[in-house]
């Protein structure tokens, strides 16, 4: 491949933008000139050899930039970042240009061989990868140092230089989308391999998540109906429904397996190696020698940052928690006062009021968990790990600690302390309603409601430009530049999180929970999917192979509803006449029943295989064929070094 950059040219007459890239109003010029050099010149020199177009505005200034790639640039970076392509035999392989002929739909006119998506993940990578020679500082800023090896545009973002980079839209194929994906309400699954091709797998891997999750609660939801209708007080009844939810919330997590692995195989995630990673943009620290790679760059104590993770992090996690629950002891004192008010009345009103303190402290978790969210990043942040999987790994341990115990607290108290079935089946019904309500409202009505406001100002603020400039392209990037960033699927999988948790934990007392879950992810499908086309930015594709660490939450969330779920088993009337002589027989019976089900529950993940078998044949004989021409250079190697 390294023979193929010589004859590369950064030319290209039919210049088509993939990203845009915002410098700060004001940056001088040159600091623009050195940086727009450093993306056009070629790989031999350091650059990353991209083709740069200024986007003219009203008042002259050339802060915007537009970059595009020419189409055997972005074969050469499909090699270097390592997709994966299908093959005109029907595997998938990773792709090398000196081997593309092998590629399916491939031909050196086909423009389309890679999506757009990938094209813009290439960008990005090239852009990620610039990194300083000989540079001490960048020009025209002496107080951003620059050293041999670091990512000049991490640099000018940490800086404040570079203001964001983003991948424009491409408003034929949006619209084609928006049209085939929410454009129409219909009865059927989502167009996934659309949305992979536009929005990447990461995104693709969600809404496929989602669309799994809500067919598979559908099985909940229709037991449950006749479970509410008929045995809204027979709380024996309910056995059998607990029974089923412990076997159901096992099943469900191990054929996702399944289904992702056959999913990002026809994607080409699954085969792709794993990139080396970089330093997070907001890892800080005394300049030395990486180890591994022999570079310069940040390195920070390890026992500096242990020691800011566990007497700082964890003692205000600690002092969260606790004020979760005194907050939650407030609730109680709510429920308290609402239960003799409507003794004393007896009246509609006063029956009324008996939900009012749910709805009040389910919209108190809400704004705790948000505010929370915002603290546990600063935290995350100022513990200064090096790598963003590790930043984000704690990051999610801090919020779903904090999000389950503020919203399931409550619940284990009414259960398990209170021992009141009728207030539990109450609270958990107000507390998932609510949320889910406010949900709705505050990732998609609101911002979309907000995002319309600022595109029609936009609108009016944009005048006739220049006779050679593209209006249209003008005013589409200065109304996207403008647009809300979307920050990845964090929120959208705790969401799903906790909806897990209200349905598999305490689902057996209020049958309907499933019900709502169904109801509000058909919803969510719709709702999340204009998220993406109209209210944000679009982000660049990622991608992956899996949901990652929330596979193993939803894991541990239906462990901990084993335990639940035969706790209440324990706690019915009817299991209870068994034992009427003694309770610590029906202890010991409880907990060898949870014990056999979490047998049962980890044998069922050991024998259910992660992946088909097909798919295991598919990936165990790439593996052969890779050892087999390793072994056969090894061999030419050897035969050359004899001759000699």
């Amino acid at each position: 491949m390294a023979e193929s950059w010589s004859f590369l040219d950064t030319f290209e007459s039919n210049f088509r933008p993939l990203v845009v890239i915002e410098l700060a109003k004001g940056t001088k010029k040159e600091t623009i000139e050195w940086f727009t050099k450093r993306v056009v010149d070629k790989k031999a020199n350091g650059g990353a050899q991209l083709l740069v177009k200024p986007l003219a505005t009203e008042n002259g200034d050339e802060n915007i930039y537009l970059v595009g790639a020419s189409h055997l640039r972005l074969l050469l970076g499909a090699e270097t970042v390592g997709l994966v392509k299908e093959c005109s035999d029907n595997s998938m392989r990773a792709f090398t240009y000196s081997s593309r002929k092998t590629f399916k739909d491939f031909a050196d006119d086909n423009q389309n061989f890679l999506t757009m998506a990938e094209c813009q993940y290439i960008i990005k990578h090239e852009l990620e990868n610039l990194r300083a020679k000989d540079e001490k500082m960048i020009p025209g800023y002496p107080q951003a140092k620059l050293y041999p090896g670091k990512s000049i545009v991490r640099r000018l973002l940490t800086s404040g230089v570079l203001v964001q980079i983003f991948p424009l839209h491409d408003r034929e194929e949006l619209k084609k989308l928006r049209h085939s994906w929410y454009g129409r309400v219909k009865v059927g699954y989502q167009p996934l391999d659309e949305i992979r091709c536009y929005f990447g797998e990461t995104i693709a891997l969600y809404f496929g998540f989602l669309e799994y999750f809500t067919f598979a609660l559908i099985p909940m939801a229709v037991i449950g109906i006749p479970y509410y209708v008929f045995a809204w007080e027979d709380y024996d009844k309910y056995v059998m429904f607990a029974t089923f939810n412990l076997l159901w919330s096992t099943a469900i997590l191990e054929v996702w397996k399944r289904i992702c692995a056959i999913m990002t195989y026809h994607w080409g995630t699954l085969l792709m190696k794993r990139q080396f990673e970089e330093p997070r943009p907001g890892f800080h620290g005394v300049l030395g020698v990486n180890p591994v790679t022999g570079r310069e760059e940040p390195v920070y104590s390890s026992i500096k940052r242990q020691l800011r993770i566990y007497l700082v992090s964890l003692p205000f996690v600690c002092l969260c928690l606790y004020f979760s629950l005194y907050v939650m002891m407030i609730y109680f004192d709510l429920e308290q006062w609402a239960m003799d008010y409507h003794e004393e009345n007896g009246s509609t009103f006063s029956s009324l009021m008996l939900f009012v303190p749910s709805i009040i402290y389910a919209v108190v978790i809400e704004i705790m968990n948000r505010i929370y969210r915002y603290a546990a990043e600063f935290l995350t942040s100022w513990e200064n790990h090096r790598l963003e999987s590790s930043y984000q790994n704690h990051l999610i341990l801090k919020v779903l600690v904090f999000n389950f115990l503020n919203c399931f607290a409550s619940l284990f108290y009414i259960a398990f302390v209170l021992f009141d079935m009728k207030l539990l089946r109450q609270s958990l019904a107000t507390l998932l309603i609510t949320s889910q309500i406010l949900n709705q409202f505050a990732e998609s009505l609101l911002p979309y409601w907000l995002q319309k406001r600022q595109k029609m100002r936009m609108k009016k603020r944009v005048h006739t430009l220049k006779k050679d400039t593209d209006l249209s392209l003008a005013e589409q990037v200065n109304l996207e530049k403008e647009m809300g960033t979307y920050f990845g699927t964090f929120d959208d999988y705790l969401e799903l999180f906790l909806q897990f948790g209200y349905v598999s934990l305490f689902s057996c007392v209020y049958p309907l929970a499933a019900v709502f879950a169904v109801l509000n992810n058909i919803t969510e499908i719709y709702s999340d999917a204009l998220k993406m086309c109209r209210v944000y930015k679009r982000p660049f594709a990622e991608p992956t192979a899996n949901i990652g660490v929330w596979q193993l939450a939803f894991e541990t969330m239906s462990v901990i509803s084993v335990v639940t779920n035969c706790i209440l088993i324990g706690m019915s009337p009817q299991v209870n006449a068994l034992f009427p002589d003694s309770k610590m027989d029906l202890i010991l019976t409880v907990a060898l029943v949870e014990h056999l089900l979490l047998a049962i529950k980890f044998i069922m993940a050991f024998v259910i295989p992660d992946k088909p078998r097909d798919i295991q044949i598919k990936l165990a004989r790439l593996e052969f064929e890779s050892l087999e021409a390793l072994k056969q250079q090894q061999m030419q190697l050897a035969a050359e070094s004899l001759k000699e």
